[in-house]
């Protein structure tokens, strides 16, 4: 079992590398992770090779021989609306994944490509549905429909609520590292994560768990999920059964 990941610094991500990082040798052979910069959690692991990419709009040849055989992908790699454009928000949560699952679809015959998307998430936006809730729906809506285009393509949307590290000190430890982690976001942390594990805890997404369930499904048998909180023809996965299919 082959996996493919982006997004490794972020706090999903980290969450996902801890967990697989974590795992019984041969669970995963081999993880891949395609990343702009280093990923010091990950070095010195002969079974994780580290790939600099920079432009996720695109994967040359070369690259995608280095990946043939890998069987899953689970792409954490996002950014908040409000730190970029819209016009950038746009290229980050739609066309990256979106030219990353086409160019994937093709590395072996059942591939499991995990898109990290959000609560709020919609395909049937509103008048007050934020940017992100639309965005975000587009892309889960498009990633089923090239699946109709590429049937290898195994196109599961993951909507976690708000992401949680407090139980999670590997994943928190890297992420308060992170130079772009300010003194804001430290604070919103430490005050909204309470909070709301406090008064709505069915709407956390706690990191170990959520990484935990991002690998398992990119290592799994590639079929629709069913129950409650699931739509999508099975495909995309609400923060309410996720937490389920946790025991949360």
């Amino acid at each position: 079992m082959r996996l493919i990941l982006t997004g490794a610094t972020g706090m999903v991500g980290s969450a996902t590398l801890n967990h697989v990082l974590s795992l019984p040798p041969g669970q995963v052979s081999h993880l891949y992770i395609l990343s702009r910069k280093s990923v010091p959690i990950a070095e010195d692991r002969p079974d994780v090779t580290v790939i600099e990419h920079k432009n996720f709009n695109e994967y040359s040849p070369e690259l995608l021989e280095k990946l043939k055989g890998a069987d899953g992908c689970i792409w954490a790699l996002g950014i908040s609306q409000t730190q970029v454009s819209k016009e950038e928000y746009v290229k980050i949560t739609m066309d990256y994944p979106l030219a990353a699952a086409k160019a994937f679809s093709g590395l072996s015959d059942s591939f499991n490509f995990v898109y990290v998307s959000g609560e709020g998430a919609t395909q049937e936006p509103g008048m007050f549905t934020p940017f992100y809730g639309r965005i975000k729906g587009e892309c889960e809506a498009a990633l089923i429909a090239l699946s109709q285009k590429y049937p290898s393509l195994k196109p599961y949307s993951v909507r976690p609520g708000l992401v949680d590290p407090a139980y999670d000190p590997a994943t928190l430890a890297s992420v308060m590292q992170r130079p772009d982690f300010t003194a804001t976001k430290k604070m919103l942390l430490g005050t909204i994560g309470p909070l709301t594990r406090q008064c709505y805890s069915k709407g956390v997404s706690p990191t170990k768990d959520l990484g935990h369930f991002l690998t398992d499904l990119a290592k799994g048998n590639g079929q629709p999920l069913t129950g409650e909180g699931v739509s999508g023809g099975g495909w995309i996965i609400s923060n309410a059964a996720f937490r389920r299919a946790a025991g949360l």
